[in-house]
């Protein structure tokens, strides 16, 4: 009996071991703080398979990836002089979609590898490529410095188009000073974007078919400092980064006005940037702007509570 009892339990290890670890250990919370490499300088997050996360460096290009759950990492795609990353996002074929702020260029990578798959050169002066959202068809950037968004067209089984296009935003979009569109998201069927206007805080409901940009009204409220986004069914996160918060906002059906519900605020923020979910948990990443030494500060990936929304 016991060399049959020892055999059981030898399995057992084994089968743990295989699949990843004690359930304890599974069952172990989250971290509420995950460190990134010092002078790393992020500003876009993008959750991924299980736990998997990805974070952009604004100042190198570099992408980092780890465990939400381990807080654990490493560097994917290294740094490279005269590369940015900004706002970043996975399609369905688990390629990773970056937008270049001051570069004027997208960079596509293998989020398995990060193998470089292709450049997009859209702009050489004046120009801030901030944001990207990938549809089953599409992928859009918005220029923070210019009325239009880029259009990378997907073809069927994932086929990338060589070229983009460009969508000159008409409507209610009126292109200010500073920082104009910035985070963008789209619904789940990919005919309508979201988007914020930074510099004025409004929010902006597009037709990706036409380029008609209609103001979401939130009743007398605004956005302000407003950067990443995340659109969940009707439920609207809006990180508002120098103010450390994130604006939750219950869209109408129709998606022409919002209710405000609430701002988040963590003592763990600091210039919080962009925001992703995992399950009943949203992650925004640290940009710390105006830090002092930011070659050499720390930044991190915040956990936050996601509020029940009625």
């Amino acid at each position: 009996m016991f060399r049959v009892l020892s055999v059981v339990a030898a399995l057992m290890a084994a089968a743990v071991i295989l699949s990843g670890g004690s359930s304890a250990a599974q069952q172990k919370p989250f971290p509420e703080v995950i460190q990134l490499p010092r002078g790393f300088q992020p500003e876009g997050i993008e959750v991924g398979k299980g736990t998997t996360f990805y974070v952009g460096s604004r100042v190198t290009g570099a992408i980092y990836r780890g465990n939400l759950r381990t807080g654990a990492g490493a560097i994917l795609v290294p740094a490279e002089t005269g590369k940015a990353a900004t706002g970043i996002e996975l399609d369905n074929r688990n390629r990773l979609w970056v937008a270049g702020a001051q570069t004027g260029k997208a960079y596509l990578y293998n989020a398995n590898t990060g193998a470089p798959i292709r450049t997009y050169s859209f702009a050489t002066t004046d120009t801030f490529i901030n944001d990207v959202v990938v549809t089953r068809s599409a992928a859009y950037f918005t220029d923070s410095r210019k009325a239009l968004l880029y259009h990378v067209p997907i073809g069927p089984g994932g086929a990338l188009s060589a070229t983009f296009h460009t969508i000159s935003l008409g409507g209610d979009f009126v292109l200010g000073s500073g920082f104009n569109l910035n985070g963008i998201d789209a619904t789940r069927n990919g005919k309508t974007l979201i988007a914020v206007q930074s510099s004025n805080g409004k929010l902006f409901r597009i037709d990706p078919a036409s380029g008609v940009a209609r103001e979401i009204s939130l009743g007398g409220e605004s956005v302000p400092a407003g950067d990443g986004i995340l659109l969940k069914g009707k439920t609207l996160y809006v990180v508002q980064n120098t103010l450390n918060r994130v604006a939750v906002i219950a869209l109408a059906s129709n998606l022409s006005s919002g209710r405000l519900l609430t701002r988040l605020a963590d003592p763990d923020f600091s210039v919080p940037t962009t925001i992703d979910d995992h399950g009943k948990r949203l992650w925004a990443v640290n940009a710390r702007f105006g830090t002092p030494s930011p070659g050499t500060a720390e930044y991190q990936v915040v956990l936050i509570g996601k509020p029940k929304v009625k």
